[in-house]
């Protein structure tokens, strides 16, 4: 299977998985008084970063900020969780097993990340770092 591939089944699945916190969302809005309203609030979050996710299943290359932001939020909102589990006995095992999950799903994304492109879109490739200091060569790649 092809690394483009596999980047639009992980964008499909993490962008569905993103878009089903609506329904937490809309829990919290029916009884805010029973909710936690920051939770509430970042789900609508993560329900709109789910839509923009499957929007980039059908050209990844064309998202790559996108991709990058919901790595790298991803991997924040592990750090806030991680730090708060380790200080709340009751919520410990919730949110370190929620962090890992964010830190998989984050590496997914990173790693599979469509390369950057050069402005007349080639993939820019250096053979030698001291080299491409000085004078960087693009080649194409197809």
């Amino acid at each position: 299977m092809s690394r483009d591939r596999v980047l639009r089944i992980v964008l499909l699945l993490v962008g569905l998985l993103f878009t089903a916190a609506v329904l937490p969302a809309i829990w919290g809005l029916k009884d805010p008084a029973h909710s936690d309203t920051g939770d509430t609030m970042m789900m609508g979050l993560y329900f709109a970063l789910g839509i923009f996710l499957l929007i980039a299943v059908r050209n990844p290359s064309e998202h790559r900020s996108l991709i990058a932001f919901a790595a790298w939020s991803s991997f924040a909102h592990a750090v806030v969780m991680s730090a708060l589990g380790l200080e709340m006995d009751s919520e410990r095992t919730g949110f370190l097993i929620g962090s890992a999950v964010l830190v998989v799903l984050g590496l997914a994304l990173i790693s599979l990340a469509p390369p950057k492109h050069d402005t007349a879109g080639c993939v820019t490739l250096r053979s030698d770092s001291s080299r491409a200091q000085n004078s960087p060569e693009t080649h194409s790649v197809t």
